[in-house]
């Protein structure tokens, strides 16, 4: 029977599907798991003419699975809630999700699709924003189409005044107000790049550093112990915990084994000394930082040399160092000491490796974009690349300015270009009388996720004041964009990317 099963998944055909349920169930033959998953499939995505058959047969059956304590799947569950997305039942949808959870299954983001767009669909903005924030609770992030969705959903018509403007600002982070769009005319794009104090070089607004959540920094960092424990053959990363409990704070770690062995293969303590001293002088309480160093790297024939010696003794005496002990990953280490401290992390480590696949947490990025100082050697010593003065995502400023920053291949953040959205004719004494009803979209949820970066397409065509007008008539929008008729975020995206000469890339 599971070949026929097979078979009808391959045609899509939900008729034949559930004729051999209906033979299945005369003929008292037990059906799994995977049968009711490929029947309710089907019937959540027949076609016109059958969907009203088919919708109404899938719950049935839906309820014929439950009564027989047949075990639920996500597969299962999304089918479902697409059917009751078909009935307009979002509240039916949403649940589906919700007993995900409680069966400790993990939600996809297609599990949330029905219902966010069942609410989204009959205007219920405060429900739709119960399923983003459900989304963020449980690791998923919504995607354009999803935020789209939102964004649409949330236009009304709304007046503000410079207050407003600032404490939406305030409350959400910083860069961004989700006011709607503010400012009328032309918007003008233009290529810039941003001075060491945050400023654009093109309209002088400063870029923000956003605020990262206390609440989710606090559960990262359990995440990373929580891994570090379950692969310590010992108790070895506890005993470090309380090491650090009773040594710290530190503003800087240092990944020792990063540094001693920057640009060759032989371990320089050297450098690492070199790192201490000058990574401290950075500090603002001049505390000497924390180095991170497997047991190995600090014993043997080498290390017993005079100045090799010196240098970890002076180390010790600091209680500036702590080695890992054989069996343990230095990684997991200095990782969780920079992230329980929330202080700097020397390492030239792009920490893209499967070790950190394993934290499959979009918070890690935005973390080392604020912690992560990288370093080389020049004659005169160590030369550190410190964190931006500000946040490397999309942002709007308290003016209705918009900066998107373009994806570099170099490492220093002073090589990036950006995009500069403004429009000349906004002025601070007229956000009081902005009228935002066909103008832009609100999204009200302060836990947001950001887009990521824009991808230039050719370098030599960045000039930094070579700005173009993109029409506000959404009609000249449509025409170039390709999409249905009528106004979206995603269609002036589009615009953008044409006259910017990039694309966004829109993974949020």
């Amino acid at each position: 029977m599971r070949l026929e099963f097979d078979m009808c998944s391959k045609r899509g055909d939900v008729m034949r599907a559930i004729e051999l349920y209906d033979w299945a169930q005369r003929e008292g033959i037990s059906m799994g798991q995977y049968q009711y998953s490929v029947i309710l499939y089907l019937c959540s995505s027949a076609a016109v003419d059958l969907r009203k058959y088919a919708l109404k047969r899938g719950l049935e059956i839906y309820e014929k699975m439950r009564l027989q304590n047949i075990p639920m799947n996500e597969s299962t569950l999304t089918a479902v809630a697409r059917m009751a997305m078909s009935m307009g039942n979002g509240d039916m949808a949403f649940d589906m999700v919700k007993q995900m959870t409680q069966l400790g299954i993990n939600p996809k983001l297609r599990s949330y699709a029905p219902a966010l767009s069942s609410f989204c669909e009959i205007g219920d903005v405060e429900k739709a924003f119960c399923v983003e924030k459900h989304m963020l609770e449980h690791g998923v992030s919504p995607e354009a189409p999803e935020l789209e969705a939102l964004l649409r959903a949330s236009v009304e018509a709304r007046k503000w005044n410079e207050v407003d403007i600032k404490e939406a600002v305030e409350n959400g982070g910083g860069g961004w107000h989700g006011q709607g769009w503010l400012g009328k005319g032309k918007w003008r794009v233009s290529f810039t790049s941003i001075g060491p104090d945050a400023s654009c070089r093109c309209c002088g607004e400063k870029l923000a550093t956003i605020d990262l959540d206390p609440v989710e920094t606090e559960n990262f960092a359990e995440s990373v112990a929580s891994i570090a424990v379950k692969r310590d053959k010992d108790s070895s990363f506890m005993k470090f915990k309380k090491w650090l409990d009773y040594y710290g704070p530190f503003e800087a770690v240092i990944d020792g084994a990063n540094v001693g062995l920057s640009n060759q293969t032989r371990f320089m303590p050297s450098k690492i000394n070199a790192v201490f001293n000058g990574i401290r002088q950075k500090l603002p309480s001049k505390k000497r930082p924390l180095i991170i160093l497997h047991n190995r790297r600090i014993s043997g024939p080498k290390m017993d040399q005079p100045v090799n010696k010196t240098l970890v003794e002076k180390w010790r005496n600091a209680d500036a160092l702590f080695a890992t002990p054989t069996g343990s990953n230095d990684d997991w280490y200095w990782l969780y000491a920079a992230i329980k401290f929330k202080c700097l992390l020397v390492t030239n480590d792009e920490m893209r490796d499967h070790t950190f696949q394993l934290l499959g947490n979009d918070f890690f990025p935005k973390w080392k974009e604020r912690h992560q100082v990288r370093f080389r050697f020049d004659e005169t010593g160590p030369i550190f690349h410190m964190p931006p003065p500000y946040s490397v995502v999309i942002q709007e400023s308290e003016k209705g300015h918009w900066h998107v920053p373009i994806a570099v291949d170099q490492d220093e953040e002073s090589e990036r270009a950006w995009l500069c959205i403004t429009r000349p004719n906004l002025s601070p004494a007229g956000l009081a009388s902005i009228d935002h009803k066909h103008e832009g979209s609100t999204i009200q949820s302060r836990d947001r996720p950001r887009p990521a970066l824009v991808t230039r397409s050719n370098s030599k065509d960045t000039q930094h004041n070579n700005h173009r007008e993109v029409p506000k008539n959404p009609k000249k929008i449509r025409s170039t964009s390709g999409f249905q008729d009528h106004s979206t975020v995603l269609s002036q995206i589009e615009t953008a990317e044409k006259l910017g000469n990039c694309i966004i890339d829109f993974q949020i």
